[in-house]
């Protein structure tokens, strides 16, 4: 177990689980694949570069000045480009006081009401493509109508390319920055893709980059190794091919997906990786526990919850002792005791499971700290499966096919 005064991160993943024949060559390259990484975050080529003290972004926060009047804000992309943004909006919403919208699929109805609903010009767009060619942002992009010449509320981002998004930039004299061709996408959330969305929200930024790097202090190497080891050889062996995320933390939802992207397109190659899939608890209690607790065992469970000392209690004193276990209890001790006896069902039953348990506090500097920490064991696990975790082969074979089917 590791712990700091944020968070706490635990691991349950039982021995029998785990190849003894996979832990040892696991071990013997993970020391080497770590230090590489941590080495080579200074070089500004480096796909982790983002993670770096030294690390500069390819703008200047004043350039931002005009357009911090805009109150209503839409995000256009798909995929890396907006999760990581969509998930600091939905983690510290609490803190923004602007309105944010996410285009991040093709919705001809959500596209028509907007248009209906919304004067278009009083509203900051911020369009997002790595390669500047990706088709549903394209089609929101022009469906929308808002492309004008030296247009004042529009936002792009995209690799300085061929691409689309930034010849008409050019050619229309938009406001363009930059995406970084040594980052892909779903990599990218602490770089100029989350982190220009962030600045309008209004998001404390040197908050969020402030514990990037606590996983390789020496309090936390331990836990990292030990979960990539772990990770690693329940990927190999094949037995669990399902991750299913159980949220007691709504705020967290949209980090899930995000997560569910970078392990999902990171992972999921050559034959092995994980299905993560996202299961909102204790809702699901009541459909899906059961299968989870007695289906077939082939699932991992991260469990994410949250110390949440809530004044908020219900009472139920004057309808009788039947209703007496509720008395004086707040929604977030029973969420808490439900989660509990979950955990002791999944120990009691050997079924793996690891909990990521924020202490009380929904802030910048946790958020960037699951950020980093998750794409670091990500990539980790992939280059000790002897997988790229920053390609996505598969997916670009159907782009191809949809553009040919589509001329």
């Amino acid at each position: 177990m590791k712990k700091n005064k944020k968070i706490i991160y635990k691991n349950f993943i039982q021995k029998e689980y785990l190849k003894s024949i996979y832990n040892k060559t696991i071990s013997q390259n993970y020391n080497k694949i770590s230090k590489k990484i941590f080495l080579n975050l200074d070089k500004t080529e480096d796909p982790f570069h983002f993670l770096s003290k030294k690390f500069k972004f390819n703008f200047k926060q004043k350039d931002f000045n005009k357009f911090k009047k805009f109150k209503n804000v839409i995000v256009i992309g798909m995929g890396g480009s907006i999760l990581g943004a969509e998930a600091i909006h939905c983690f510290l919403k609490k803190k923004i006081k602007k309105n944010f919208l996410f285009f991040d699929d093709i919705d001809q109805d959500k596209l028509k009401k907007i248009k209906i609903q919304q004067n278009l010009n009083k509203i900051l767009f911020i369009v997002i493509s790595k390669s500047g060619g990706t088709i549903e942002t394209l089609l929101n992009f022009f469906a929308l109508k808002i492309i004008k010449k030296n247009s004042k509320n529009i936002i792009i981002i995209s690799e300085k390319n061929k691409g689309p998004l930034h010849l008409i930039s050019e050619k229309m004299k938009l406001f363009h920055i930059e995406h970084r061709k040594n980052t892909g996408g779903r990599f990218s959330v602490l770089t100029e893709t989350g982190i220009i969305p962030a600045l309008l929200m209004g998001i404390n930024l040197p908050q969020l980059r402030k514990n990037l790097l606590i996983h390789f202090q020496n309090k936390n190497k331990k836990f990292l190794k030990e979960s990539s080891i772990k990770l690693t050889n329940l990927i190999k062996n094949k037995k669990f091919k399902n991750l299913i995320f159980l949220n007691y933390v709504p705020e967290l939802d949209k980090f899930l997906y995000w997560n569910q992207q970078l392990i999902a397109e990171s992972l999921g190659k050559n034959g092995i990786g994980f299905l993560p899939l996202i299961s909102t608890v204790p809702k699901d209690y009541h459909s899906l526990l059961q299968l989870y607790l007695d289906g077939p065992r082939d699932k991992i469970f991260y469990i994410f919850s949250m110390n949440n000392n809530n004044n908020f209690k219900i009472k139920t004193k004057t309808f009788g002792k039947k209703l007496h276990f509720l008395n004086n209890k707040s929604p977030s001790q029973i969420k808490a005791v439900q989660k509990n006896a979950l955990v002791q069902v999944l120990k009691k039953n050997k079924i793996p499971f690891r909990e990521f348990l924020i202490d009380n506090d929904l802030n910048e500097k946790i958020l960037g700290e699951l950020f980093s920490y998750f794409m670091i064991e990500t990539a980790i696990v992939g280059k000790l499966a002897k997988v790229n975790p920053f390609n996505q082969p598969a997916v670009e074979q159907v782009k191809i096919n949809t553009r040919r089917l589509l001329n």
